[in-house]
């Protein structure tokens, strides 16, 4: 029930020559090659070193086929994409990619019964419990010295708690330097930038507040560019189920545990659905239902379906993860509807309750790549994961060339102009000049480099401000923030057990099994006791709560409190 966000990758640097070091980490073992000599040079550094190698050893580089799967939709790069043919022609590697379309757990049935998988793939528990990928630990501690430092400070998290071994490098959650977050990608209540204007940017803290201002505008506003307005939308659709199911843990002051709350004092999880904890928030629903303010397919609709009505400007709210709909406000953006984006509140029951949306991010445990069994030359991968892992290749991928991307001030600062933001918000143009499903599944550096740079033009201050549009200056100042992050309560550290989303159930478990039960009922009930008439709503919930009654709860609570328990026990420092 829980997920990570997902940071936008924004944009691209100038790629520095690649030495011989790199060149013989991405060729073959004899290095009897018979592509044409590289010119480049050696960058053979560790992140964060902002010393630079070199070398004016010519080497041959013998190109190599790498296939991956990721579990992302798009934006796919087009055939002429620049990072691509750079990796091609620098690296001698050409990434042979599928993207997800369908259902996940089906397509990954289908790898899993055939024994077919690629290189590299997507983080997944089916593909652990089937033995699909390599352990990792060996071939980072030999081969990958960047991979080795990054990952150095959390290395005993990245251990599958079952065998001890590393099968994943996640791709998000390990930081150099100074963390600065502007922007904010997590969960919230979104609503639009002109429901905030049209009455005069008001503050509110909860669902009251929130659904009079989405009923108040949909009155003096029932159609928005031609079509009729969607008060509030949600979307439980495959493993994006976080829109139905997580609202309640955040309205109730928790952090994204997923399917549970956590007792920070106790570290011990109890649940909260089909209970107390989530009825109000559903019954709200409810009544949002019977005024008409709620999408009437909004538990019908799949993940493009959703996509859709974001992009058409005429959903007012939802809850959601900002990251999980930011294909629809990059599409919002393209067509110069700024208003009609989004800004995240952090709603709770009772203004006595203090919110925890925002949370420090924790390393992303199971996302990132991993390597399968059917990859013929693991050393060659780890290699060329361990290259695009040193500083010049992340700014290349992050930040873009110079000159076309960004600029370089007096300070050392990098920037962008006015012209160089805009292409950075066409679809088009991404497809060509980034490589963002590569990039956002990617082990990468995030913070802040040695010469002082963010890692990306989102976390540099300077840049972010004069980034934004005049709609965004504008909810900002009236609001007195000056990021977006600032309309969250600031978090406490997080305890050495979260987040519990990200907790392996185990295929084929008791605890497994429960919980896919959970997550049908919730699907099957929530839904009709939201869409019931008001005076059904609690015979319905009533039925739901009898079925999960049902259900070996205590199976699913046992493993998540031992893996709990396992964390403190062996992530804390001693």
């Amino acid at each position: 029930m829980g997920v990570r966000p997902k940071k936008a990758a924004l944009g691209l640097l100038t790629l520095m020559l690649v030495s011989s070091i790199v060149a013989a980490g991405c060729s073959s073992n004899n290095n009897n090659g018979n592509s044409s000599p590289s010119s480049s040079s050696p960058d053979s550094q560790s992140p964060g070193d902002s010393s630079t190698a070199s070398s004016s050893t010519e080497t041959k580089v013998e190109p190599f086929t790498i296939s991956l799967f990721t579990a992302a939709t798009g934006p796919i790069p087009t055939d002429d994409n620049l990072i691509y043919q750079e990796i091609k022609e620098q690296l001698g590697v050409t990434l042979k990619e599928e993207y997800l379309v369908g259902d996940i757990e089906q397509k990954l049935g289908v790898m899993i019964a055939g024994g077919d998988y690629p290189d590299l793939i997507t983080a997944n528990t089916k593909l652990t419990g089937a033995k699909a990928v390599i352990p990792l630990e060996d071939l980072i501690e030999q081969h990958a010295p960047n991979i080795k430092k990054h990952f150095e400070k959390v290395w005993n998290q990245l251990k599958d708690p079952e065998d001890g071994h590393i099968y994943w490098m996640p791709n998000y959650g390990v930081y150099q330097g100074e963390f600065m977050s502007t922007d904010y990608y997590g969960p919230a209540f979104y609503i639009q930038k002109a429901v905030l204007k049209e009455f005069g940017y008001p503050k509110f803290k909860t669902l009251d507040e929130y659904f009079k201002l989405i009923e108040d505008y949909a009155a003096k506003y029932p159609e928005i560019d031609g079509q009729k307005t969607i008060g509030f939308t949600a979307l439980a659709f495959d493993w994006r189920d976080w829109g139905l199911r997580n609202p309640p843990q955040h309205l109730a002051g928790h952090p994204n545990d997923g399917g549970v709350l956590v007792d920070p004092a106790t570290n011990v999880a109890t649940l909260y659905s089909a209970n107390d904890v989530s009825k109000p928030y559903y019954k709200k629903l409810n009544e949002v239902n019977a005024k008409g303010l709620l999408d009437k397919e909004a538990f019908a609709q799949n993940y493009d379906q959703f996509l859709a009505k974001i992009s058409s400007g005429r959903v007012l709210g939802m809850f959601d993860q900002r990251w999980n709909f930011g294909q629809g406000h990059d599409s919002l953006v393209s067509q110069g509807k700024f208003d009609r984006t989004y800004v995240g509140f952090p709603l709770v029951y009772d203004t006595n309750v203090t919110d925890y949306y925002l949370d420090r991010p924790p390393i992303n445990l199971g996302n990132g790549f991993g390597i399968t069994v059917n990859a013929k030359d693991p050393v060659k991968i780890i290699k060329f994961i361990d290259t695009l892992l040193s500083e010049k290749w992340q700014k290349r991928m992050n930040w873009g060339q110079e000159g076309i991307d960004y600029l370089v001030g007096d300070d050392g600062l990098f920037y962008r102009t006015p012209e160089m933001r805009k292409q950075q918000e066409d679809v088009t143009w991404k497809q060509k000049h980034r490589a963002e499903s590569l990039w956002g599944y990617m082990p990468k550096l995030e913070g802040r480099y040695p010469d002082g740079n963010a890692e990306g033009a989102g976390n540099q201050p300077e840049e972010f401000f004069a980034n934004l549009k005049d709609i965004d200056k504008e909810v900002l100042t009236a609001y007195g923030h000056k990021v977006w992050t600032e309309f969250f309560t600031s978090p406490p550290e997080n305890r050495v057990s979260y987040p519990a989303w990200n907790i392996d159930l185990i295929e084929g478990s008791a605890a497994k099994v429960a919980n896919q039960k959970m997550k049908d009922l919730d699907f099957k009930y929530l839904p009709k006791a939201i869409l019931s008439k008001p005076e059904n709503f609690d015979s319905v919930w009533d039925d739901y709560a009898k079925e999960m009654g049902k259900v070996d709860t205590q199976a699913y609570l046992d493993r998540v409190n031992d893996q709990l328990k396992w964390r403190v026990d062996n992530w804390t420092s001693k």
